[in-house]
């Protein structure tokens, strides 16, 4: 992309930004909470762009101003001053178009979610609800180094340890738009503890990561709940076992794209607080129609990216945790790294950022930038 076409749709884009931030402040706007949160979004991500855009102005100011110094000036300090500047500026600018690049590609909505997290034990029996359960904790170790708060809705625990299946969610900013990289088959090489041979088995776990849905995303008919309520298991002293804290939803739903009709049947038992376990568990009814209505939409941008790192397609095969070796494979980007012990204690993020790479360049190769 050459200097003069990023400056022309940089310039395209400043009247959109100055529209959207008068429209957030209109009361009309604001009483109309679906729009209005859709113009913030917009508004934020305007905002990014002109700031990208005010550092790449003034980088080409500074290299002609560098340049006219050059050929106007004949003291040795300031010539150097503006040899400096000229070097800075001509190895900022192509950063910056790169930069830019990715900012004019429409952002994926789904991003600034929450999520809910389910991890189920796969192929592997007691070694693979084992699995599970180290799964959850390098991801609840993560979410500890990015400030992300992490509550657990329900569980079903191994025979041996660990999980069969646990769902929690996850709060905090741009959650989805890193966690969605997780969606997948995890595959785990190791010797189970239960193994008397010393041979390797190899398990694996189901990671899925959907984006939570709010309120006025998806159209639900509460009156048409069936509710249950029954008492809680696990922690919580004696009370657990005296009052019926914990909820079940059970709700008939149409889905748009099949006309198919199906029961959704939703548990909670996150607090020893009814009204709470409900209001969590119609969230999490919520976040499981919004993921089956929006499956079309995920389908087309599977169909689309070769890398397949943000489809949230659950029958990929997406890594290998190799424990002999203490080696991790991300199958989508041929990326290995042999820190295995540090990356299930929650050091991931740079398995992440070469995800996201990934990603970018099939995203900018997508709109040809």
């Amino acid at each position: 992309m050459e200097t003069n076409n990023i400056l022309d749709k940089l310039e395209g884009i400043v009247p959109r930004f100055e529209e959207v931030g008068t429209l957030i402040t209109d009361p009309n706007v604001i009483a109309d909470q679906k729009r209005y949160v859709q113009l913030t979004k917009e508004y934020k991500n305007l905002e990014d762009i002109m700031h990208a855009r005010q550092r790449y102005i003034n980088a080409l100011k500074g290299i002609d101003e560098a340049r006219q110094l050059l050929e106007t000036e004949d003291d040795a300090d300031m010539r150097e001053m503006a040899r400096e500047e000229l070097s800075t500026n001509e190895k900022l600018l192509p950063e910056l178009e790169e930069e830019i690049k990715l900012l004019l590609i429409p952002a994926d909505p789904e991003d600034s979610k929450n999520v809910t997290l389910e991890i189920r034990g796969g192929t592997g029996g007691d070694e693979a609800a084992l699995f599970a359960g180290d799964l959850f904790r390098m991801y609840s170790k993560y979410c500890e180094t990015k400030g992300w708060h992490l509550t657990v809705s329900s569980f079903s625990e191994g025979a041996s340890g660990g999980y069969k299946e646990i769902v929690a969610n996850i709060t905090g900013e741009n959650v989805y738009g890193t966690m969605k990289y997780e969606s997948g088959v995890h595959r785990v090489q190791r010797v189970p503890a239960t193994e008397t041979q010393g041979r390797v088995h190899t398990s694996a776990a189901t990671v899925a990561v959907l984006p939570e849905a709010e309120a006025f995303d998806v159209q639900i008919n509460e009156g048409e709940i069936k509710w249950d309520t029954f008492r809680s298991s696990g922690a919580g002293g004696q009370n657990v076992n005296k009052v019926e804290s914990g909820v079940r939803a059970r709700y008939m739903w149409k889905n748009p794209n099949t006309g198919e009709t199906e029961e959704i049947l939703v548990e909670c038992t996150e607090t020893r607080d009814q009204p709470k376990n409900k209001e969590r568990a119609l969230a999490r009814l919520r976040t499981y129609i919004y993921d089956k209505e929006h499956q079309k939409y995920i389908d087309d941008i599977a169909s689309r990216r070769k890398t397949m790192v943000s489809t949230g397609d659950r029958s990929a095969k997406i890594r290998t945790y190799n424990y002999p070796q203490g080696r991790i494979t991300d199958h989508r980007i041929n990326y290995t790294i042999y820190n295995l012990a540090a990356f299930m204690d929650g050091d991931i993020q740079d398995c992440i950022d070469h995800l996201i790479v990934a990603e970018n360049a099939e995203r900018l190769k997508e709109a040809e930038l």
